[in-house]
């Protein structure tokens, strides 16, 4: 069987899980990274490292993303090195960036302008999902580019669902970054009542499975918060960035969001402390006061 090719422009957490996924899977596999040494570890499992954005698209069927911010995204795609360089016409762009739906909707009309198509699919699940091809992912664009894109999505993704036109995926995974952010917190914030309350934090996940507070970040992080394991599956200042989008949204529609408010200020404090590039497991720092880095 001919598979398709795939580019991936950006190899961080969650691009390199993606990437080890597809090569899994036996997938044909170009990556560009702007640190060379971690498309490096790619390129040792299989894949093709190019020394361009420009060069890993070139020719490929389906060209994913996987970057932090709008700039970044639109500098990758459409700058001197970028994928709209030489891409084929009509390839796919698959942006599993989170990034506001707004600059979303210009990227995809500049790429549609230039014969290249879009799907916003911002994703959910972390690394850990990625590598065993279970995300859930949000998606917007087109219905044909929608079901086009399962021939590489559904490698990947257990959940893959088109919310509507381009930006509906990235309005979506900020809602989605409300629900976690809001549970990383209150996740921590139990985990640190159950320490001072000299109840092992680390069986609460078992004895409330299955009961309504049940959930996957508590089965995924209290027992990393309370062992104060904060090697990183996410980043605060990743989730600093989403609930800036969550707020820039909020204004513009007029929605009250005061418990998403000190949510964000509880994020940004820890990142001006410099916990930034801490996992979501680090909020235990914000409880934990002067104990923070011990």
């Amino acid at each position: 069987m001919t598979h398709p090719k795939i580019a991936l422009i950006g190899v961080g957490i969650i691009g390199s899980a993606v990437g080890t996924r597809l090569l899994a899977c036996g997938q044909s596999l170009s990556v560009y990274n702007r640190s060379p040494a971690k498309a490096a570890a790619l390129g040792a499992k299989g894949a093709t490292v190019s020394d361009s954005a420009t060069a890993a698209a070139q020719d490929a069927d389906y060209i994913i993303l996987s970057l932090n911010s709008a700039d970044i995204v639109h500098t990758a795609v459409f700058g001197e090195h970028g994928v709209a360089t030489q891409a084929k016409p009509g390839a796919l762009i698959i942006d599993l960036s989170s990034i506001d739906p707004a600059s979303t909707k210009t990227l995809a009309q500049t790429a549609q302008d230039k014969g290249l198509r879009w799907l916003d699919c911002p994703l959910s699940g972390g690394a850990p999902k990625a590598l065993s091809g279970q995300l859930t992912v949000m998606a917007g664009g087109t219905v044909a580019d929608f079901e086009d894109s399962k021939a590489v999505m559904d490698l990947l993704c257990a959940n893959y669902t088109l919310m509507g036109p381009n930006g509906a995926g990235q309005t979506t995974k900020l809602l989605n970054q409300v629900l976690c952010a809001l549970h990383f917190v209150a996740v921590a914030e139990a985990t640190q009542l159950a320490q001072d309350a000299g109840v092992d934090a680390s069986k609460i996940p078992q004895a409330l499975q299955g009961g309504r507070a049940d959930s996957a970040i508590l089965q995924e992080f209290m027992a990393k918060m309370a062992a104060k394991d904060y090697s990183p599956m996410g980043r605060i200042d990743n989730m600093v960035k989403d609930l800036n989008g969550v707020q820039d949204l909020a204004r513009l529609t007029h929605t009250a969001m005061p418990l998403t408010a000190t949510c964000a200020e509880i994020h940004r404090l820890l990142a001006y402390a410099g916990h930034g590039a801490a996992d979501n497991a680090a909020l235990m720092k914000f409880y934990q006061g002067p104990e923070a880095d011990t």
